[in-house]
């Protein structure tokens, strides 16, 4: 009975950690498909449906926008799977980990910094377009990006105590 009490938290964390690494690769394919299909047709059929130049740039500036914001978007995937690999080696609580953490959260920094810089875009879109919807959603981009960064940083400081008590547990005994 002892031996199926441990395996179970083992089997409990290794489902979960596939779990995880499929939402990653799902988000990360959704957001492929994003990129390869949605982005550039809306992109050809911008001059279509604006009638004028400065409507045709702001859309086609909103649009590069998430194109750059994917590279961040990316590398922050890569690293979340560098992160549960440490996790499931049993290296958790490594400087490795910490080190995945902060790329996290610069790249945060970055995609929250780039819909920052788009916003004034998405108010004009939504100026000519008469679609107020189109600002909160520039908000709600910039945001969740920080917010993630914010959490990445937080975990990286509380991963950061953690190794240093264990350091010190380590060295008492």
């Amino acid at each position: 009975m002892g031996k199926a009490m441990t395996q179970k938290p083992v089997l409990l964390q290794k489902g979960t950690i596939l779990f995880l690494r499929l939402a990653i690769f799902g988000i990360g394919a959704i957001v492929l498909a994003l990129c390869v299909f949605a982005l550039p047709a809306i992109w050809q059929n911008v001059p279509n449906e604006t009638h004028g130049q400065a409507v045709w740039f702001q859309v086609r500036a909103i649009i590069a926008a998430f194109y750059v914001g994917a590279v961040p978007f990316y590398i922050t995937l890569y690293q979340s799977l560098k992160l549960l690999g440490y996790i499931d080696k049993g290296e958790a609580f490594s400087n490795l980990s910490v080190q995945a953490l902060k790329v996290i959260a610069w790249c945060g920094v970055a995609i929250s910094a780039i819909f920052v810089a788009s916003l004034p875009f998405f108010y004009l879109w939504a100026q000519r377009a008469d679609a107020p919807g189109l600002i909160p959603m520039g908000m709600i981009l910039a945001c969740s990006a920080f917010t993630v960064t914010v959490f990445a940083a937080l975990m990286q400081r509380l991963l950061k105590q953690a190794i240093g008590m264990k350091q010190e547990n380590d060295l008492t005994v």
